[in-house]
């Protein structure tokens, strides 16, 4: 972000959301203490933005004043303290990151946090990242645990976590076997190799198993030969990897909880040697085999395959083998899922363009290398998807869960548009499905394939720019065909619990919206949870941050006072009683008065509302274009 950004650039920006977080915060006090709580928190994750110069009375966020003299105060002494390691340990920020904007008298101070490396984390506040180390949140930080720093810790060290010289494990721990097969397979691969002629200790030092420490002269067996060789007792004694634990299941009937499964059972020596030869054979199945002759010799490897033992590699050599969870393996009929512990080592936008290699654990990836397996020059998630292009598949997709840390890589074997899925939606909705454009026809396949659909997750799927994929989302929420969670920079659309009569056409559908010229036209809801409106004003959910000082639009007397109001939801329920009784209002008519989105005020509050005997519906049909509502009498 440059020096020279706008203010109408920083709303545009908010709209789209799925890429940067936001935090709007009073200025009036000084520097706010809670503002490096989120600074580490974003340099922690995956970035943000903060703002300064806004503040919340009543339940709504407003400019709370500042002037630019003070916000240059601010901007300096915000450098200041960036430099204070008694505040924070380490500036992940560019000269260009602070800057001051200006509508009209207001002041604001802008603060564009990037995600910190993996040799800056942790971040924290204070001196001691021990209890001062913020991760974010969906809106909000939450301090890590200890051993969350730790393994933060660990990452950033330049000996990877896998270089680790073990104490008191011998060579006595290692399953001698499953050492003489990978020379076996070696030799297949490399037969002129001069690794090939080495003894087991050697053989080892070359790989990365065993290693020598020359500032401390202390050498021993490394974590990485133990995950590959070990005897899976050994691998999961305290001082090695006590987590350790790898799955494979498979679920193609859904009447059984498994089809078949590898796990450790106490009939094998469960390492990463002999996990992944009897589990690739399972997964390779997975993939249709065509027969393919190069000279003499049948070639059964597909590009489909190279992704997917690329995909299987990456979740072994990328995991955090002291994290929780352990690493699992899911085969299912129309899809390949690879679960590993641990965080992303770069941002999220970094590995969908790909080109930059940060594996966790070198060594056990040049064990699988040395075989022909994996890749080490950045380009294993170009791998991945050209295989599954080819195939004319829905692109591999990639998910984060928090709480223990997981990474979830899903390759779907389904088409972009299934023929079945756009029948499906055809019946489902009628004739307003062939008025869509591809990249909302996309974001409503991909919620019914996937069961929801991002910002994030249409960007790999269509070319169009981020903030027109934000409006193509909220055109489907217009027209009540997607349901916003309004989850800000994680906010996911799904179809709404209640189908469409099929039999609505466009020309009625088009009634049902509001009229062309409102104010509601005005408002652009966006996969941030964000709204930006004409005049603009910011709205969170709940939470409006007006940056022009003005009231947002023209309600009646009894919406005025709820516009935009933090309410429980049996105040919203009661409310929602208020404004109908005696009168039918439509669900367009009381998200205007109660400063709600109208799918989740349909979904959570009149939906169930009509069902609990609450409110009466205008027409039987709960779909019909100019249905309404009025309190019930009892």
């Amino acid at each position: 972000m440059s020096s020279t950004v706008s203010i109408d650039d920083i709303l545009n920006a908010a709209s789209i959301g799925e890429g940067d977080d936001w935090e709007f915060k009073s200025a009036k006090g000084g520097v706010p203490g809670s503002l490096w709580s989120t600074y580490s928190g974003m340099a922690n994750t995956e970035g943000g933005i903060i703002v300064l110069g806004v503040a919340e009375a009543d339940g709504a966020a407003k400019p709370d004043g500042l002037q630019m003299a003070h916000a240059k105060q601010l901007q300096k002494e915000l450098w200041d303290l960036l430099h204070n390691r008694n505040k924070v340990n380490a500036n992940v920020l560019q000269p260009d990151d602070i800057m001051v904007l200006t509508r009209g008298t207001d002041a604001f101070v802008v603060m564009r946090i990037p995600r910190a490396t993996r040799t800056q984390r942790p971040i924290h506040t204070s001196l001691s990242p021990f209890g001062n180390t913020w991760r974010r949140y969906h809106e909000g930080d939450y301090k890590c645990s200890d051993a969350e720093v730790r393994r933060m810790l660990a990452d950033a060290e330049d000996i990877r976590p896998d270089q680790r010289i073990l104490d008191g494990f011998t060579a006595d721990d290692l399953d001698t076997p499953s050492i003489d097969q990978y020379r076996q397979r070696f030799r297949a691969v490399r037969p002129e190799h001069p690794w090939l002629s080495l003894q087991k200790k050697e053989l080892l030092e070359q790989l990365g198993g065993w290693r020598k420490d020359r500032e401390t002269q202390k050498e021993g067996l490394t974590l990485a030969g133990l995950l590959m060789f070990g005897k899976d007792n050994a691998i999961r004694e305290p001082g090695a990897a006590p987590n350790y634990f790898v799955d494979y299941r498979e679920k193609l009937d859904p009447a059984t909880r498994w089809t078949d499964r590898v796990f450790p059972d106490g009939t094998w020596h469960a390492n990463l040697f002999q996990f992944y030869h009897r589990v690739w054979p399972k997964l390779a199945s997975g993939l249709p085999t065509p027969f393919k002759l190069e000279g003499t010799v049948r070639k059964d490897d597909t590009p489909a395959h190279v992704s997917l033992r690329e995909a299987f590699v990456n979740a072994l050599v990328h995991a955090d083998y002291m994290g929780e969870g352990g690493t699992v393996i899911e085969r299912h009929a129309n899809r390949f899922e690879f679960h590993n512990p641990g965080i992303l080592l770069v941002s999220i936008e970094q590995f969908r363009k790909g080109g930059v290699s940060e594996c966790r654990n070198k060594q056990l990836q040049k064990m699988f290398l040395m075989l022909g397996y994996g890749e080490q020059a950045g380009s294993g998630v170009q791998r991945i998807r050209t295989g599954w292009s080819e195939k004319h598949w829905r692109v591999p997709f990639l998910g984060i869960g928090t709480k223990p840390d997981r990474v979830i890589l899903t390759l779907p074997m389904v088409s972009l548009i299934p023929a079945d899925t756009l029948a499906y939606l055809k019946k489902s909705y009628g004739v307003i499905i062939d008025t869509l454009k591809p990249a909302e026809l996309q974001a409503m396949a991909t919620a019914q394939l996937e069961g929801s659909v991002s910002n994030g997750r249409l960007q790999e799927l269509v070319q169009d720019h981020r903030f027109d994929i934000t409006k193509a989302l909220q055109h489907l929420c217009d027209l009540d065909l997607l349901v916003s969670d309004n989850k800000r920079r994680w906010t996911s659309y799904r179809m709404p619990s209640h189908r469409p009569d099929s039999e609505v056409n466009m020309s009625d559908k088009d009634k049902s919206l509001p009229n062309k010229g409102t104010e509601q036209d005005k408002v652009h809801s966006t996969s941030s949870g964000m709204v930006i409106t004409d005049i603009q004003t910011i709205s969170s959910s709940d939470k409006k941050v007006n940056l022009s000082g003005k009231e947002a639009g023209s309600l009646p007397d009894k919406g005025k006072s709820l516009l935009g109001k933090r309410l429980s939801p049996k105040a919203v329920r009661q409310a929602i009683l208020e404004h109908c009784q005696g009168h039918f209002r439509t669900i367009p008519q009381l998200a205007e008065a109660l400063g709600r989105s109208s799918g989740h005020l349909r979904e959570a509050y009149v939906y169930p509302m009509v069902k609990e005997g609450l409110l009466n519906a205008k027409y039987p049909e709960a779909r019909h274009p100019q249905q309404a509502y009025t309190t019930a009498t009892k």
